[in-house]
């Protein structure tokens, strides 16, 4: 296996364990209920105090990550991040756990953004699309694999253990990272040439390119993370799944994936990461309708509608994110890629809450779900416009290259 697989698979398997931590929660929301004895308002910030406390902390780190070597860094957040991810696992009360998912936030969402700057700056530009989908396919396994493990655990001993499980893992991944992961420091310039933190927040939010990218980031997570809390809880009280059938959408979703998400990333490389986002991004509406709409059906007939969301609205993410990170100089992508972070993680944040408040207990069942769904739609829309705009750092020189050409024919004229 060549160095650069063994680095993908590395960071693949950092980013199973962040993903499965994240996702965990989502099954357990129907037991996490009953056991706190919490209203749907109450679980949906359990959700989102990771998202937040990860987008604050990515916000920070946005100004001091490219000073430091990227395997150095990894580390550091790796370990903070099975730390936070004990206390979930010996949380005794509703608010210990909501201090724990927001400690394990404030490193796992830096850790996310890391692992895509690392990707964009080990594996050229011509690849980065198939390494991306290497990468990202932690979420498929963590799907098929790692969630149903885990709500099986919970089912069988109680909703500590699959954390307890994560930090086992958290800590192997710890070793692999130190063995497998190379220094990686070319992207770290002299401290006189490094930006100050003014100017790394004034690049992000001025440069029209970078703020672009930033407002697609939000637009891309508000249109998908807006619904995906309250699947389980709604597809248990409103379609009629049992308990334990819920890991049967993570199974067959993940499971799609896994073969789906490699492939993507190849079609992004062939026709266009810009022109596969496109496609995935307008397909993914029609699960969003499905899911959000759905009456009491067969387990299988809604299964094909979660399935679906998550082939297309997995699969946006992997051009999304290669457009995102190809839209940076490698010197700023570090800071650059955190504060994005942050703007993902916030955004997941909000839309929790915006579902939380949507949503309420309707005598058992969940009621207004579907307006979720109608808000989720037209962010995608807005967000498909977005991302049609997105340049690469190559494009750009190209156009100022193209424009001082114009100006020279002009000035010779």
């Amino acid at each position: 296996m060549s160095k650069e697989k063994i680095i993908l698979f590395t960071l693949a398997g950092i980013n199973f364990t962040h993903i499965m931590d994240f996702m965990i929660i989502m099954p357990l929301g129907d037991l996490l209920m009953k056991v706190f004895e919490i209203t749907p308002q109450q679980f949906s910030l359990i959700v989102s105090s990771y998202t937040f406390t990860a987008g604050i902390f990515g916000f920070m780190a946005a100004f001091v990550i490219d000073r430091f070597d990227r395997r150095k860094a990894l580390l550091f957040l790796n370990v903070g991040f099975v730390v936070g991810t004990i206390a979930c696992a010996l949380a005794p009360t509703y608010v210990v756990l909501l201090f724990a998912r927001s400690l394990t936030g404030a490193f796992g969402g830096v850790l996310g953004a890391l692992i895509l700057s690392v990707v964009a700056d080990v594996v050229p530009d011509e690849r980065r699309g198939q390494g991306m989908g290497i990468v990202m396919a932690a979420f498929s396994v963590a799907s098929v694999a790692g969630v149903p493990f885990g709500y099986f655990l919970a089912e069988k001993f109680s909703w500590h253990a699959p954390f307890l499980l994560l930090a086992g893992m958290g800590t192997l991944i710890t070793l692999a990272i130190f063995k497998f992961i190379p220094s990686l420091t070319g992207h770290m310039v002299k401290k006189s040439d490094r930006p100050s933190p003014a100017k790394v927040l004034t690049n992000a939010i001025s440069l029209p390119n970078q703020k672009l990218a930033l407002l697609f980031m939000l637009t891309l997570i508000l249109g998908q993370f807006s619904i995906i809390p309250f699947i389980a809880p709604y597809m248990i009280r409103n379609v009629g799944f049992e308990g334990d059938q819920i890991t049967y959408i993570y199974l067959v979703g993940g499971g799609l994936t896994i073969f789906t998400s490699p492939l993507i990333g190849r079609l992004a490389d062939k026709f266009g990461k810009k022109t596969v986002f496109i496609v995935c991004a307008s397909a993914a509406i029609i699960p969003v309708f499905l899911i959000t709409n759905m009456p009491p059906v067969p387990v299988a007939a809604a299964l094909v509608a979660t399935g679906l969301f998550f082939v297309l609205g997995g699969g946006r993410m992997i051009p999304a994110m290669a457009m995102i990170t190809s839209s940076v100089k490698p010197q700023n992508r570090g800071s650059f890629m955190s504060i994005s972070s942050s703007v993902q993680q916030l955004a997941a944040g909000l839309a929790s809450l915006i579902a939380g408040v949507i949503v309420i207990d309707n005598g058992g069942s969940l009621a207004r779900y579907n307006w979720v769904g109608y808000f989720a739609i037209a962010v995608t829309v807005v967000c498909i416009f977005l991302g049609s705009r997105i340049k690469s750092v190559e494009q750009l020189a190209a156009d100022d290259a193209s424009v001082a050409k114009e100006k020279e024919a002009l000035a010779e004229a």
